[in-house]
């Protein structure tokens, strides 16, 4: 047995492929006429951009919008006239081929990319060596393996798969996905998962232990991987495929059914987006609406800020397909961790501490928040529309943001445009303050969304991108839950909807406990809704109770988790 990552659930048994790409040996020759290689590299980059709109345009119909955005960001990288601009000032100056040249550039912001503590940012890492190496291939004439066309019950295996290369797969054909590289988070990764492919990344040496032709099992939910495994082991995991395939056609029956308890209590069971996009996924898997718009992915890849008709637009949008379902949508949420060069945010030493969200929202309401406001407001009259504030810390902020929005309402009454008058204002309670303080937000605020991932965090003074110290970082954690608990206790007093959108709303192993807690609304990425309801329908929160007593009577992360892991069985 090999472990791993757990990077896509799900069982794949199948026969292993081996993909290696040749490595491509690139030196540094001199070109006679400058001018006539930046025109070699032009066509080169022209080829390119055309395999990847046909790639991204592939994908958002196989899989959906969201899904091809992570091509289409490498459509932007392409179209960057900066970051070509330096391919050929580099091939002008030095006069140098356009392999070479690209190398040298690309190589560079790759660096650049990797050395940030931002996720986000050490994936477009990812990306510019894909692109680099694509760019390489075709000034090369070196064609890329055709993973397409793959037969049938392939588990992929290869060092790293690169996000155009998992774009290219056929579900139909690829079994599983073992890699010796990559993470979770990885946009291969995220991929896999839209295609529903189960993966198994971070297999260290894997390729050495491994041969094409070998039997190959691997389970995506617990980061495991078998080659040639014995009779028991393999029926073992056909079971458990077969089961898995079977609870995912049973959870069909849950399209259309109300998310109530058996004791009759009803929670709301929604999802969260980043695009109007998305909204498709939501309706496929039946959300009951949208419990965080995230959006900062409006102002991202571009080289200047969305307009307030770019963003009233695409607020419109999601409001009008979700006809009437609540839209929570979260004002921009970004800061100095974030490369968004038009913005010119200076690098913060510490950014998840800096200046980011409500506090640069609030220092830049001309050019930044005003906008926003306007247009949340303005789509406010097309759907139920809902603002959120991040990163509250105290009220003035909240109070700041209210008066803002009051101003903006009487400008629209002015120009006769209308609004929703009685739109909600609430807050994500994401911060060690806002938690301590949740009894005095909650007079003041409509609602009540807490972001867990960010609450896990700041309450434990633990990092959660940083690898050395991630054993510390769980929602378990007593101080956590003690603070869920306080939050949503809170809410209820004052009579306000609670929710959650961080990623403890559609765990298993937390579900039970926010039920019991009182937590109103789950939001969740919408693959996760139907399980989700599952698991309320099949609860009685009265029964809860004693359980949520019991986990909390415990002093140690361990404790919990092992507690509630028995619960489960």
């Amino acid at each position: 047995m090999y472990k791993g990552t757990n990077a896509s659930s799900g069982i794949g048994i199948g026969t292993a492929v081996i993909v290696e790409e040749a490595e491509l040996v690139i030196t540094r020759e001199m070109v006679a006429d400058a001018e006539a290689e930046v025109e070699r590299f032009k066509g080169a980059l022209q080829r390119t951009m055309d395999e990847t709109e046909a790639l991204a345009a592939d994908l958002a119909q196989r899989v959906g919008e969201k899904e091809a955005e992570i091509m289409n960001g490498h459509l932007m990288l392409l179209m960057d006239p900066m970051l070509t601009g330096e391919v050929e000032g580099v091939i002008r100056s030095e006069g140098v081929c356009g392999e070479h040249a690209i190398g040298q550039v690309f190589d560079m912001y790759a660096g650049v990319f990797a050395s940030m503590d931002d996720e986000l940012m050490q994936q477009r890492a990812t990306d510019m060596r894909d692109l680099k190496t694509r760019l390489q291939r075709v000034l090369l004439g070196v064609a890329s393996t055709d993973i397409a066309s793959l037969p049938a019950g392939s588990i992929l295996v290869a060092r790293d798969l690169t996000p155009s290369m998992t774009a290219g797969i056929n579900p139909a054909n690829v079994a599983g996905i073992v890699t010796e590289l990559g993470g979770k988070t990885s946009h291969s990764a995220i991929l896999a998962r839209a295609l529903e492919i189960p993966a198994v990344v971070a297999v260290e040496g894997f390729l050495s232990q491994v041969s094409g032709g070998d039997q190959v099992v691997l389970d995506g939910d617990a980061g495991v991987v078998y080659v040639n495994p014995d009779e028991t082991v393999a029926a073992e995991y056909q079971a458990k495929r077969e089961a898995f395939l079977k609870e995912k056609k049973e959870l069909e029956q849950y399209i259309g059914k109300p998310t109530v308890t058996k004791d009759g209590v009803s929670v709301e069971l929604v999802a969260n987006i980043g695009k109007p996009e998305d909204v498709e996924r939501v309706l496929a898997y039946d959300g009951e609406g949208v419990g965080l718009f995230r959006t900062e992915f409006l102002f991202m890849d571009r080289d200047s800020m969305p307009t307030e008709q770019e963003q009233f637009e695409a607020y419109k949008t999601v409001a009008e397909k979700l006809e009437g379902k609540p839209v929570i949508i979260r004002t921009l949420d970004i800061g100095g961790d974030k490369e968004i060069p038009y913005m010119g945010l200076k690098k913060d030493e510490n950014p998840f501490l800096g200046y980011r969200a409500i506090r640069l929202c609030l220092d830049r309401k001309d050019d930044i928040y005003r906008p926003q406001l306007r247009a949340l407001l303005r789509a406010s009259a097309y759907g139920n529309i809902k603002i959120m504030i991040p990163m509250v810390t105290c009220l003035d902020e909240l109070r700041a943001a209210k008066a803002l929005i009051g101003d903006i309402k009487k400008e629209l009454d002015a120009e006769n445009i209308p609004y929703n008058r009685e739109i909600q204002v609430g807050i994500m309670v994401e911060t060690a303050a806002a938690s301590l303080m949740a009894d005095l937000f909650a007079k003041e605020a409509d609602f009540f969304s807490i972001g867990t991932n960010d609450l896990t965090q700041y309450t434990l003074s633990v990092d959660r991108g940083n690898e050395k110290i991630s054993y510390l970082y769980s929602t378990f954690h007593p101080a956590v839950l003690r603070s869920i608990r306080h939050i949503i206790a809170c809410g209820r007093e004052a009579g306000i909807m609670v929710g959650m959108c961080g990623e403890a709303a559609s765990d298993p192993m937390m579900i039970p406990l926010l039920l019991a807690f009182g937590l109103n609304e789950f939001s969740m990425s919408a693959s996760a809704l139907l399980r989700s309801r599952k698991m309320i329908t099949n609860y009685s929160i009265q029964e809860l109770q004693a359980v949520a007593d019991k986990a909390l009577s415990f002093s140690t992360t361990g404790e919990v988790e092992a507690y509630m892991k028995e619960f489960l069985g």
